[in-house]
C-alpha cells in the first residue's frame, strides 16, 4: 500500500525534523546513550510521532517514553498541557518517564538507573 503524502504529513515530518536538529544539550547527551542499541540493547527513537503529539525517546517494545523538561514546563499552561498529553500517552498503554535539565546535569548516572529500572 502506497503512502499518500499531504501537506498536513509533509508539515509533521518537517516539525520533527527541526525538533531533531534542535535538540536540547540534555536530548543530546540522553540520546548519545540510548542511541543505536547502546543502552541495554534496546531500541529507542527520538521526536517519534504518537497521535497528535512527539515524545522526546521512545521504546516501542517496552512501551516506554522518556521526556526531558526545561524551565518552560514549570508554567501553569504548560503543566496542563504535558497532563494532558502524558494521560494521551497512557491511555495508549505506555508508560512516561519525565526528568528535569538539571537531572540530566547534575545526576546523570541516577537517570539512567531510573530508566533501568522501568526497561
Amino acid at each position: 500500500m502506497k503512502r499518500i503524502k499531504t501537506k498536513l504529513s509533509e508539515q509533521v515530518l518537517e516539525r520533527n525534523r527541526s525538533l531533531r536538529k534542535n535538540s536540547t544539550p540534555q536530548e543530546i547527551i540522553i540520546w548519545s546513550k540510548l542511541r543505536n542499541r547502546n543502552f541495554r540493547n534496546f531500541k529507542f527513537r527520538r521526536q517519534y510521532q504518537i497521535g497528535k503529539y512527539v515524545v522526546d525517546f521512545i521504546c516501542i517494545e517496552k512501551k516506554i517514553i522518556i521526556e526531558i523538561d526545561g524551565f518552560q514546563h514549570k508554567e501553569e499552561k504548560q503543566e496542563r498541557y504535558d497532563k494532558t498529553r502524558t494521560e494521551f500517552l497512557e491511555r495508549q498503554g505506555y508508560e512516561v518517564i519525565r526528568f528535569w535539565n538539571n537531572e540530566i546535569n547534575d545526576n546523570l548516572e541516577g537517570v539512567f538507573l531510573k530508566i533501568e529500572e522501568f526497561l
